[in-house]
């Protein structure tokens, strides 16, 4: 990076850059956060675990039985013939039997209940018949550890239950509490202020002047950041006044790890944004062979992390969900993982010039068929952010072709990729 505040969108020679190039330019420069804190379980809900948590008790701490029925000695049952087994006791969850089951005999007992000493299979209630203080069983082979769960079957003490990176959901929260883990450490949450720029927006709740738009990026922004590893530092809008804009790029970089800016970063724009960067911070614009979403700022301001994303409301969600929510993830410490990607039949022609590789909006359903089919929303402009309301998933066109036909495998992107 250097601190011109050259913009190479303007250079038409300049080679774009693939999504997959652009990605991995930014994820091997941001860094990852290095301080922690120890939360409650609760509060850890949907935070990223930043150290393995080892178990030191099994789980199942005890032979217990996964059916509600009668504890029984396997050998007693050999094989098909009727048996006779007298009912010695009960076993409940939290109040085991206490005795020993001797040759013909057997327990009563419920689903989670300890098993009895000398018991070794659980016969299920369905397959007897009681009578007074006996169960009858006919037509049933008992194997040894039928219906039982062991002790360690699903976690043993020692084991690692969660590893570092992890996203604890909640799965994890009730893995943690079956270890008993009440308090986890989390990597702290990531600090990140965003604001609009531009005198043509207007505050939602006021009348629009000639030539004004209402300031819808900032709500945008604020949906995609309002997660759980997130601390968010809405700026507001500010006005294409030199000193305005200098003051607020020094205010986000003084208290936040990550900016964001929309606006401002393609050619011939009318504003301070890139005299500031160069002024305050190191940037590097690029180029993006995607559509929507072409033109990308990205580098540093003082010790935050910068992105400069384009300007239609199509575009913020674009480049946020391909560069800056993978840029999240590494420096929240999240698992590094490959975007998920499936396979769907179109159910329409769809066209692209070649050159850049273009995200439509998709609506993806399953078909009568069994497969995966996918349909656009209609209008694709970068400014028609409706699409993305009524759309579950992008619809990749590569680059190097001109679309595909009704019928054509694609590749689809849902959005349920992007959620915590």
């Amino acid at each position: 990076m250097n601190n011109t505040p050259t913009d190479c969108c303007a250079d038409p020679g300049q080679k774009l850059l693939s999504v997959e190039q652009g990605r991995a330019r930014i994820l091997a420069a941001v860094p990852a956060i290095q301080s922690a804190e120890q939360l409650h379980l609760r509060a850890a809900l949907g935070r990223i675990l930043c150290t393995p948590v080892v178990s030191r008790v099994d789980v199942p701490p005890f032979a217990n039985s996964a059916m509600d029925g009668y504890a029984v000695r396997s050998q007693d049952c050999p094989d098909s013939q009727a048996v006779t087994l007298e009912i010695i006791g009960s076993s409940f969850a939290g109040a085991p039997f206490a005795g020993q089951v001797g040759a013909g005999q057997c327990v009563r007992i419920m689903t989670g209940a300890a098993m009895p000493d000398g018991a070794d299979a659980v016969l299920m209630q369905e397959h007897v018949s009681r009578d007074a203080g006996q169960v009858r069983c006919e037509n049933r082979i008992v194997q040894c550890g039928q219906n039982v769960r062991y002790a360690g079957e699903d976690t043993r003490c020692g084991d690692t239950v969660l590893h570092a990176g992890q996203r604890l959901g909640a799965a994890e929260l009730g893995l943690l509490a079956s270890v008993g883990v009440g308090e986890v450490r989390v990597t702290r949450r990531l600090r990140v202020a965003f604001f609009s720029t531009g005198d043509e927006l207007a505050s939602i709740g006021t009348p629009l002047g000639r030539g004004q738009i209402y300031d819808s990026n900032r709500y945008t922004l604020f949906g995609l950041l309002s997660r759980p590893e997130i601390e968010c530092f809405d700026l507001g809008v500010i006005p294409d006044q030199r000193e305005a804009v200098r003051a607020a790029f020094r205010e986000a970089g003084a208290v936040a790890d990550l900016v964001l800016t929309s606006g401002g970063v393609s050619v011939g724009e009318a504003d301070y944004v890139t005299e500031t960067l160069g002024e305050l911070g190191e940037i590097s614009f690029w180029r993006m062979a995607m559509k929507p979403g072409k033109p990308l700022a990205f580098g540093r301001l003082g010790e935050a992390v910068f992105f400069g994303l384009p300007g239609n409301p199509v575009s913020v969600m674009a480049t946020f969900y391909q560069f800056v929510l993978p840029a999240v993830r590494k420096m929240t410490g999240e698992q590094a993982r490959e975007p998920l990607l499936i396979q769907a039949r179109s159910t329409r022609d769809l066209k692209k010039a070649p050159g850049r590789t273009e995200f439509q909006r998709g609506i993806l359903q399953a078909g009568a068929d069994g497969q995966w089919h996918v349909s656009t929303t209609g209008l694709q402009g970068s400014h028609v952010l409706s699409s993305m309301s009524k759309a579950n998933c992008f619809i990749l066109l590569p680059a190097e072709g001109t679309g595909a036909a009704e019928g054509d495998l694609v590749t689809v992107q849902p959005f349920q990729d992007f959620r915590c």
